[in-house]
């Protein structure tokens, strides 16, 4: 008698019913990790909603003199004005004086005139301006060419000057820059913060980065500026709480920073 053809059909539903039993699974372990998030999110807004309207007592005291400098990181395509003028209302309602705004197309820094405008409440940060307490928010625009791009900007400036100018003699190996002359060339780009930096000075750096996007990282913020900064996603900012907000300052207010000795 032969087996041969029972043992296939054997096999073969063995076969069918672990891939049933594994699709299941997969399926099931979806459903159960949305579920985790969706539940995740219902807590997150219930506790903005009560942190908003003032019941979680924990969160009525900020010691917002911790937060020196705030940077505010926006995806490009989520930049409305709208969210980003109620966004700083918030921020001013709360006492925080200095904020940047970055994004990554620099839609933000093109609209400067138009939010300075609408939003009263604000002036516009220079560059040798000192972070002290005053009555008015002040806001820097930044964009991502005022990292790598500029960066490279920079780098030309000094291959323009010493190198195909003929000011390094040709007998000379390895040209090392000096800080100084590192300094002049990103001055000339705009980037006199990392110049400071290069040169001993204490350029602004946020104590706290707020990521507004689907993205969990900087965008392109530069990154000399964010040695020691606290880096906190917010979601896309068409959804953006006030309780969120807050939550997140609270939270930074919390941390002890070691920079050493």
């Amino acid at each position: 008698m032969d087996f041969a053809k029972p043992k296939r059909m054997l096999y073969y539903w063995i076969h069918q019913i672990v891939n049933i039993l594994l699709r299941l699974m997969w399926h099931l372990l979806h459903v159960t990790i949305h579920l985790c998030y969706f539940a995740i999110n219902i807590a997150n807004a219930l506790e903005s909603h009560l942190i908003s309207k003032g019941l979680l007592r924990r969160y009525k005291s900020l010691h917002i003199s911790k937060l020196q400098y705030l940077a505010i990181v926006i995806e490009s395509e989520d930049c409305r004005t709208s969210n980003v003028i109620e966004l700083l209302q918030w921020l001013a309602d709360l006492g925080v004086k200095h904020v940047c705004l970055y994004d990554k197309e620099g839609i933000l820094k093109k609209s400067k005139d138009f939010i300075l405008e609408k939003f009263d409440g604000a002036t516009l940060f220079q560059e040798n301006d000192v972070l002290l307490d005053q009555p008015l928010m002040t806001l820097e625009f930044a964009s991502f060419s005022d990292g790598k791009e500029a960066v490279a900007k920079a780098a030309n400036v000094l291959f323009m000057k010493y190198l195909k100018s003929g000011s390094i003699s040709s007998y000379q190996g390895e040209q090392i820059f000096t800080e100084s002359q590192m300094g002049e060339a990103l001055k000339t780009v705009g980037l006199c913060y990392l110049s400071d930096l290069l040169v001993g000075g204490n350029g602004p750096e946020p104590d706290l980065l707020l990521v507004y996007g689907p993205a969990r990282c900087h965008l392109g913020f530069p990154a000399w500026r964010i040695r020691y900064t606290e880096i906190q996603h917010m979601g896309p900012l068409k959804s953006m709480k006030y309780g969120s907000l807050i939550k997140a300052i609270y939270k930074f207010t919390m941390v002890q920073q070691n920079y050493g000795k």
